[in-house]
């Protein structure tokens, strides 16, 4: 009921107009939400506030929830000069987020992106951790504007999850 559901929205939303640029978003041309497309693009982001996350030079983070650890964990970064002392990102957690974010966005990931950022035999590993998905019609290899992979709307969306897990399972 759900897919069916999902895949009557797409068909409704883009008859009307609508552009399905990220898995759960649409927006007319030009109006995409450049607040949500800094995360799906893993770019970095600052967060203020409690429980508010932010990445920034590699390293996430996300404030204490509560008031009382808020005000700890501000007088605590107040005393360390703004240093925030949290692990950097490894390059695995780099490579699947840009996996799991990428494959969001109706564009896709950029294949060389891809390569350039994490190496040709990691790339290469992605491209036949695929396979499967571009025989069953989920995924898609694009060449323009350059070579890109992409999940197919609607089916690859809503597919989306066992598309990640196979390549978590095989790059993670």
């Amino acid at each position: 009921m759900t897919a069916q559901m999902y895949r009557l929205a797409q068909q409704t939303l883009t008859a009307a107009g609508y552009e399905h640029y990220e898995i759960s978003n649409y927006g007319r041309s030009g109006y995409q939400c450049r607040h949500n497309r800094v995360y799906w693009e893993n770019r970095p982001y600052y967060g203020f506030g409690m429980a508010a996350a932010s990445y920034v030079k590699g390293q996430r983070f996300v404030r204490p929830r509560k008031r009382r650890e808020y005000f700890a964990w501000v007088e605590e970064l107040e005393k360390n000069g703004g240093a925030i002392d949290c692990a950097v990102v490894s390059v695995e957690e780099m490579l699947l987020d840009t996996l799991m974010l990428g494959l969001r966005l109706a564009e896709g990931l950029s294949v060389e992106g891809v390569r350039s950022d994490f190496g040709t035999v990691v790339s290469t590993k992605v491209l036949k951790a695929l396979q499967p998905y571009l025989k069953a019609g989920w995924v898609e290899m694009t060449n323009r504007p350059e070579p890109r992979i992409k999940l197919i709307d609607p089916e690859g969306f809503l597919f989306s999850n066992v598309v990640l897990a196979t390549l978590f399972e095989k790059l993670g």
